[in-house]
């Protein structure tokens, strides 16, 4: 009788110890803050603008702290949009998205290859 007070005493002991952590465990994530939302491009676009004239400079654009690391990407980055090639990126060219590129030769041979299948069909 005395072991099998004793084995209860233990489980209890270790389904209190094993929930007390569970319940610690779940506060502490309610706790953490939630990610900040991204800032929109036209957001980022003002925040780049450091003389507010409406364009960013590559000068303004190697301030920050993300491509100051990477001067020559950003660089190639600002010489991709800068669509007008003024020096300046306007708000237009700084939000609009890449087009992705285009592969060469691919859709002239499809075509060519649906044409090829049409004579071999008549």
């Amino acid at each position: 009788m005395k072991k099998i007070t004793q084995n209860i005493i233990r489980l209890f002991v270790i389904s209190s110890l094993t929930c007390s952590f569970l319940v610690a465990a779940e506060e502490e994530e309610k706790k953490k803050p939630a990610k900040k939302p991204t800032k929109t491009p036209e957001e980022r676009f003002q925040w780049l603008d450091k003389n507010k004239d409406g364009g960013i400079t590559i000068e303004e654009l190697k301030v920050n702290p993300y491509w100051k690391k990477k001067a020559e990407d950003a660089a190639k980055m600002f010489k991709k949009k800068d669509k007008n090639a003024d020096g300046k990126l306007s708000k237009e060219e700084f939000v609009a998205k890449q087009q992705p590129k285009k592969k060469k030769g691919g859709q002239a041979k499809k075509k060519q290859g649906a044409d090829k299948k049409k004579e071999q069909k008549k």
